[in-house]
């Protein structure tokens, strides 16, 4: 089964993958032990089918140095399906008519996301609207200001389902369209206190998530949750803000996908208003109502929808080409030695080593299924331990 045969129309729901499905199989290779997205995206590559991909997982495995390694169970793969009817939730696939056009420009795309709620709103014009949890009263006004008006010009506003300018956001826009991106399963209600928020959205919005059904969130999975709110919009808004908060971290997602960031000034005295600050000074739109975005990017029903290359095709590319023992175990060294505990860019690696991308991303994968090296958002690597 390709992506081109796995392609339910907007009106129907995504159909659950069985074993004998693509779609089934590159579930379970995504959810194998130190398959994060970029070594699923190569492993694809390298080998066509998801099916391919398994049978050489473990000897990939080997390679790289681990022993006794074992692919994900089939029966870890039918939980989670069996999870997800339970709780009304639809999986959409990379590829799909029904996988958002915006998030096809990540690097690092989610190549599933489990949905709850009403899929029809997917595809409208989005903007993100994020802020700080202990936002003042004033912040929390302006959110839900800025919500409601977005909403009556048409743009479906996405947040994070976070307490304070999140939940503001969500609560305005209930009545216009919204989508909360969750960090953990989208089956887990987090924080409890939106709860009810959270069924409300449901019934007549939308809820995302990447992550396993079930998965309670930890502190790791936010800034990946954070890059799918800025890939999904046209634009981030950011009303109240730390110096050092996530929602800074979502405007650099956007920033990197080259989307637009707002932010809405505060008083130099306080600290939730230094990161709206910042940005400022460094080049965001200053927002004072709906009115000044909609003058930015206009009205919902101007924007100019994204430009999408739909399916795998990246991932399409020619096979890496082989290398001896020797050049690889080099190059394992030079890696090693030019990572630490502070992630940088893959892309920056590659031109630090002067080596072709070609040749680095099949020793990446080697050194992550090892357990050395770890991936982040935004493609980005460090060194773990």
């Amino acid at each position: 089964m390709t992506d081109k045969d796995y392609n339910p129309s907007s009106t129907h729901p995504p159909i659950p993958p069985t074993s004998e499905d693509e779609s089934f199989a590159r579930l379970r290779l995504l959810r194998s032990r130190r398959v994060g997205v970029s070594t699923y995206k190569r492993l694809l590559a390298e080998h066509g089918t998801a099916q391919n991909a398994l049978a050489a997982l473990p000897k990939v495995a080997r390679a790289a140095g681990v022993a006794n390694y074992e692919i994900c169970p089939e029966g870890v793969v039918y939980a989670e399906l069996r999870a997800a009817k339970a709780a009304g939730a639809q999986l959409i696939m990379h590829g799909t008519d029904a996988y958002p056009e915006t998030l096809y420009d990540l690097n690092d795309a989610p190549p599933f996301l489990w949905a709850i709620g009403n899929l029809d709103i997917i595809h409208r014009p989005k903007i993100s609207l994020v802020g700080a949890r202990n936002a003042s009263s004033l912040g929390t006004r302006m959110a839900k200001a800025l919500a409601q008006g977005l909403g009556e010009a048409g743009y479906v506003v996405v947040s994070g389902l976070a307490r304070g300018v999140d939940a503001a956001a969500h609560l305005a826009a209930l009545g216009t369209g919204t989508i909360a991106v969750q960090a953990g399963g989208v089956d887990v209600m987090y924080p409890a206190e939106n709860t009810q928020l959270a069924a409300d959205i449901a019934a007549s919005g939308l809820r995302l998530s990447e992550q396993p059904m079930g998965l309670q969130p930890m502190a790791r999975h936010f800034p990946s949750r954070n890059r799918i709110i800025a890939g999904l919009s046209h634009a981030t808004i950011v009303v109240e803000a730390a110096a050092k908060s996530g929602s800074l971290i979502t405007a650099r997602d956007a920033l990197d996908q080259g989307r637009e960031v707002l932010a809405v000034p505060g008083h130099p005295f306080d600290a939730r208003a230094a990161g709206c600050n910042m940005l400022l000074r460094d080049g965001a739109t200053l927002v004072r109502n709906a009115a000044d975005v909609i003058e930015l990017l206009g009205r919902a029903d101007a924007v100019q929808p994204v430009q999408a290359e739909l399916g795998l095709a990246e991932s399409a590319s020619a096979p890496a080409p082989k290398k001896s023992l020797r050049e690889t175990a080099a190059l394992h060294l030079q890696i090693l030695s030019r990572l630490g505990p502070s992630p940088i860019a893959e892309d920056q690696l590659i031109r630090d080593l002067q080596a072709s991308a070609a040749k680095v991303a099949p020793v990446l994968i080697d050194l992550e299924l090892d357990g050395q090296i770890s991936r982040q958002p935004g493609g980005l690597v460090s060194r773990t331990g």
